[in-house]
């Protein structure tokens, strides 16, 4: 299974636990702070950690943001240095640009700026960001207990058109689907004779070290 390539910019709380837990779930990630000390201390927990200013225009462009799949700016309270890096991950043909932000106005700002997602820390910790940040599938995620988890998940292409019976989840993935909706409707029990389209969502039990099946 292919490897994202993921700069997360910024190392307060919350980048740290994000950088940690996309490391951990097999991710190559780079990371990025001014900080000497928090650099030191993420060089082991990822894939490459850098000393940088993201306030200066050349430290940025010389972290080679255009090789990146992902970019995270996790600067909450560094508005400039969240449009400085966006705006040149943008410039670097970046397909996915996601910016944290720690106010309303600053997610307006960032999202014009041309960030694809903003993500509110005080809304969705680390782990459960990285969850479903590094998945095409997964849109949300929330931990039952150490084992299991919930998981709102897209169908993947071969599953459109068939329904729950054809299709013998539970014993293919080991997943339990609990509920159906179309996106933008409401959570209804699960019809096992329902075909599945393009716009349906399923809400399913999953083991949690079963997650990675699901980038």
């Amino acid at each position: 299974m292919a490897k994202n390539s993921i700069a997360i910019l910024g190392l307060g709380r919350y980048g740290c636990s994000l950088a940690t837990t996309m490391y951990e779930m097999g991710e190559d990630v780079l990371v990025v702070d001014k900080d000497e000390m928090v650099i030191r201390d993420m060089s082991s927990k990822v894939t490459m950690a850098v000393c940088a200013n993201l306030d200066n225009e050349d430290e940025v462009m010389a972290l080679g943001l255009q090789n990146m799949d992902i970019v995270i700016t996790c600067m909450g309270s560094n508005l400039s240095a969240s449009i400085l890096c966006i705006s040149i991950a943008k410039e670097k043909n970046v397909p996915v640009v996601i910016a944290k932000a720690s106010t309303d106005r600053m997610k307006k700002i960032l999202k014009r700026v041309g960030a694809d997602k903003i993500i509110c820390p005080e809304e969705e910790g680390g782990i459960r960001s990285a969850r479903i940040l590094t998945s095409k599938y997964i849109h949300d995620f929330f931990e039952i207990d150490e084992n299991l988890c919930m998981i709102e998940i897209q169908p993947r292409k071969e599953w459109i058109g068939h329904d729950l019976v054809e299709l013998d989840l539970r014993r293919k993935y080991n997943m339990n689907v609990a509920a159906m909706k179309k996106k933008g409707g409401k959570w209804t029990y699960v019809d096992p004779n329902r075909k599945i389209k393009e716009d349906t969502l399923l809400m399913a039990i999953i083991e949690i070290d079963k997650i990675s099946q699901w980038k």
